[in-house]
């Protein structure tokens, strides 16, 4: 079970640095929202292991409020891009 917490956490760790990267270089507005959802979803895949690895739900609030504000943030940033392309 060590091993596949610590390939969990490899996998996790290199996906995140990707998703900060893409944060910082862009290069547009869109990429950057996309790169914050997905290191949402990234947080959301640790606490999900640190729960099933320690067998507690403590964290469970913290991933539902985590999932939802992922999820209002795309939709509100998708509702925004489709108002800006239907203009003239």
């Amino acid at each position: 079970m060590d091993i596949v917490v610590v390939a969990v956490a490899a996998i996790l760790s290199l996906a995140a640095a990707g998703a900060i990267y893409r944060i910082a270089a862009g290069p547009s507005l869109l990429d950057r929202v996309l790169a914050a959802d997905v290191l949402l979803a990234i947080v959301g895949a640790a606490l999900a292991t640190d729960m099933a690895v320690n067998h507690h739900l403590n964290n469970l609030p913290l991933l539902v409020a985590v999932s939802v504000i992922g999820f209002i943030g795309s939709v509100t940033v998708a509702r925004f891009v489709s108002d800006r392309r239907e203009e003239p």
